[in-house]
């Protein structure tokens, strides 16, 4: 296979190349492809789906995530989120094995069980209506491609909120942190590796879920980074939602199930608490 990966400067994209080493990777970072740019989008993607004959996979990790911006800026939002996926599915429809990634947040946040991926949608926000319609445009386009959702995606790299915990472990004696909001916490390393199964699988085209084993809040996740970096959990205090207001509302429970992933015959992603506990001593103790 040879592989192009887009957003390969963000979390996910940046371990996606790291377990590609040594493979044939086209690996673009926002300066090497605008996603803004049609002509861009389907040129760079067209000439490299020209230029070899083996198996051709694209990874889509790029997107635009900037939750609360897009509530004042949806239409910049759109062309990122919903447009590009589908200029991407266009080129690469009959060509290449697309993978795209989606979010929880195209779910309303009500529900009580873990979201199944035909479980109906209801965005509550512009950035989870952009990524719902490049979801569309994306299975629209291109039958064969997959789409994959994720959530509470964190690395041992970038912005994220384990490394913002790990920074406050260490500068606060205690950290106040929403306990009402529910979630399935995603390493980026352990979801790079279930992408590249999928990759290769032969897996039926379509939507799956791909998430970290289990549930929890974010008071939850922070624990258990204190616990990790050995530190006492109970320094995060729980509050509720309200005591952080956001112009983007967030989802109450957006818990997704893995029910699709493990039918195709994919293996599973290790709980979350593993993928803290990896995140964590990925970092090493130079934090």
């Amino acid at each position: 296979m040879r592989w192009l990966v887009t957003g390969t400067n963000g979390q996910l994209g940046s371990d996606l190349v790291r377990q590609l080493a040594g493979q044939d990777v086209l690996a673009l970072t926002r300066s090497d492809l605008d996603l803004r740019e049609e002509s861009a989008v389907r040129g760079v993607v067209g000439r490299w789906l020209s230029s070899g004959s083996d198996v051709a996979v694209v990874v889509n990790a790029a997107a635009y995530t900037a939750v609360d911006a897009a509530e004042t800026d949806e239409a910049a939002a759109a062309v990122v989120n919903a447009a590009a996926p589908g200029w991407l599915a266009e080129t690469t429809s009959g060509r290449a094995r697309l993978i795209h990634l989606s979010t929880d947040y195209v779910f309303p946040g009500d529900a009580t069980t873990p979201y199944e991926t035909d479980d109906p949608t209801g965005p509550l926000t512009a950035y989870g209506r952009t990524k719902l319609t490049g979801e569309r445009a994306v299975l629209a386009a291109d039958p064969g491609a997959y789409v994959v959702r994720t959530a509470w995606v964190f690395a041992a790299h970038g912005t994220n909120f384990v490394r913002t915990m790990l920074r406050l472990e260490r500068e606060q004696d205690t950290v106040r942190v929403v306990d009402d909001q529910w979630g399935s916490p995603t390493w980026t390393w352990h979801l790079a590796a279930g992408l590249l199964e999928l990759a290769g699988s032969g897996a039926p085209a379509g939507l799956y879920h791909c998430v970290g084993e289990g549930s929890t809040t974010w008071r939850g996740l922070a624990a258990a980074v204190f616990e990790a970096a050995g530190s006492d959990p109970g320094r995060v205090l729980p509050v509720g939602t309200a005591e952080f207001p956001r112009p983007a509302p967030r989802p109450a429970y957006s818990v997704l199930s893995n029910g699709a992933w493990r039918a195709a015959g994919l293996t599973p992603l290790p709980p979350w608490r593993d993928g803290v506990c990896g995140a964590v001593s990925a970092l090493g103790r130079d934090r």
